[in-house]
């Protein structure tokens, strides 16, 4: 396949232009996931840091990506990895400062490369200063959901809702009310009611869109808005008391008229199974895009693939919307593992402590579904790590973070193991990921065999395929899709005259449609010519 070239200031986008002036960059961007705690160390403090993200720019623009998307960076106790924010105008003291901050959005930009921020609407630190306040008994009570208990003697939740971690979504609190938290204790649930809540955050997204930043990326965006009754989740209950209220779309209508001051975008995580509801967040007075967990989620099966593809193809065009294709992040076990397993799809329920994995077979299919993701319509969002084939990491107990672990009671391997720090350079300390401290996540023995040095002197790497694949991208133009006929357990489409992708998951090995060159596969055809099983291809006709 050669030695990849890197795509001019690190731009690669659909028209191959560099102009950051372009309205609908987002719609089909290569958007690169940036969890500081991991990436690199810059100080040797054994904590990544914007320090680390700076140092490490040239190989994002050398990656070729558009955007990188960072998780919460802001003041936190982080007792869940930063999603329980404390002070959005501030920046954790562990990562940096706000000027290294706002260095980071300018010297990506001169690199032609955006920067997305996190906001996390549903709740806020139990040490941000509306909680501290309302604990003392002020006014900011009203911020959030207080409520007396239940029982004689109050001794019971006011309803019967369950934490997203486990256990219950109520804490007592020693004067013997309780308070809503649909995640850990220490995140306390806005009362987004209160036009209080809603001012303070239209501040919060002109703060960083004044500070460059060209998109927000919502966390948990079903969520904020409750029943104002806060009632029982009764079997079969509708509307939800807590998800996907209506209530919430007339709080993105003023959102976007803010970042359509600024020219910003929006992306939100939106976890909805009925596809005409995941729609709505979509209208163009609202979000622009949304995360694609149906696709993330899809077990590795050429028929449910297809139909992943065309139903988010399908909700999408109703409302104009590009789709976006995700194969991991943060939250989720990663590619190279999950598809290794007997169960390639991904669930929350049926995470658990030492599932069998086959790294090769994984790895394999890892490769082929990237060039499936970066071939399709719409935009793509590579987590950090994802480029370099890092599998998940088993986490000594006494190690693990993750709050999802212990409120499982154990049983949960959490999420630390998709979170490891990047292994840079083969040689050094702690794989180059700093050099003085541990990093504060342990890395797995074998984490030099993927350092980057390493892999960027192997034109067969995983690196550079993802580097090979984005440089490629634009050859699949802005056509939209269109099947193209394929032998069972294969995929093929073409979105573009002359460009085209083919995918075989059948132990058969498939023959190529007609064409003139191979651009690019994600492994070697066979002597005949032929795609191997769990194997992808770019063709020109």
């Amino acid at each position: 396949m050669g030695q990849p070239t890197p795509a001019r200031n690190g731009r690669n986008d659909r028209n191959g232009s560099n102009d950051l002036n372009e309205d609908a960059w987002w719609r089909s961007a290569v958007i690169y996931q940036v969890y500081v705690r991991s990436f690199a160390d810059g100080d040797g403090d054994g904590t990544g840091d914007l320090a680390g993200v700076r140092s490490r720019l040239p190989y994002l623009a050398e990656l070729g990506v558009d955007a990188l998307w960072f998780n919460p960076w802001y003041l936190s106790p982080m007792k869940d990895g930063g999603y329980d924010v404390a002070d959005y105008r501030a920046i954790h003291p562990a990562f940096g400062t706000l000027a290294e901050a706002e260095k980071l959005i300018a010297e990506a930009r001169e690199l032609g490369i955006r920067t997305i921020v996190d906001i996390v609407p549903n709740h806020v630190s139990d040490q941000h200063p509306w909680f501290r306040a309302a604990l003392a008994g002020g006014p900011e009570r009203d911020l959030f959901h207080f409520r007396p208990g239940r029982g004689a003697h109050g001794e019971l939740p006011p309803n019967d809702w369950t934490s997203q971690f486990g256990g219950p979504a109520w804490t007592r609190l020693p004067d013997g009310t309780w308070y809503l938290h649909l995640f850990a204790p220490e995140q306390p649930d806005l009362n987004w009611a209160h036009p209080a809540v809603r001012q303070e955050h239209e501040d919060i997204l002109r703060f960083w869109f004044e500070r460059g930043v060209a998109g927000v990326r919502i966390d948990s965006a079903a969520l904020p808005a409750k029943d104002p009754r806060l009632p029982d989740l009764t079997e079969g209950r509708a509307p939800h008391p807590y998800v996907d209220r209506d209530e919430l779309h007339d709080v993105y209508r003023s959102w976007r008229r803010v970042a359509d001051e600024y020219g910003g975008v929006f992306v939100g995580e939106v976890w909805l199974p009925d596809s005409e509801r995941f729609a709505r967040y979509l209208r163009p007075d609202e979000l622009h895009t949304a995360f694609n967990f149906a696709f993330l989620s899809c077990p590795w099966d050429a028929v449910r693939l297809r139909t992943s593809i065309d139903d988010t193809l399908a909700e999408h065009a109703p409302v104009d919307a590009p789709a976006t294709w995700v194969l991991c992040n943060h939250d989720v076990t990663r590619t190279v593992t999950r598809y290794g397993r007997a169960d390639t799809g991904f669930d929350f329920a049926t995470k658990a402590f030492g599932t069998s994995t086959d790294l090769a077979l994984g790895t394999r299919r890892a490769r082929a579904a990237a060039l499936l993701s970066l071939a399709l319509p719409g935009a793509v969002y590579v987590y950090q790590g994802e480029e370099l084939g890092l599998p998940e990491a088993d986490i000594p107990a006494d190690r693990i973070d993750d709050p999802m672990h212990f409120r499982s009671g154990g049983t949960d391997p959490g999420r630390d193991g998709c979170r490891v720090p990047l292994p840079w350079a083969a040689e050094e300390p702690y794989a180059g990921f700093g050099s003085r401290e541990e990093p504060w996540l342990p890395q797995p023995a074998d984490w030099p065999a993927y350092a980057v040095d390493r892999q960027l002197t192997d034109p067969a790497s995983m690196l550079s395929l993802y580097r090979e694949a984005i440089r490629l991208r634009p050859a699949f133009g802005d056509a939209p899709l269109t099947w193209l006929p394929a032998p069972d357990g294969a995929l093929a489409f073409t979105r573009a005259e002359g460009a085209a992708c083919v995918v075989n998951l059948a132990p058969t090995p498939a023959e190529l449609p007609e064409h003139s060159e191979l651009l690019l596969s994600s492994g070697p055809l066979d002597d005949a010519g032929r795609l191997p099983q769990d194997t992808a291809a770019w063709l020109r006709a």
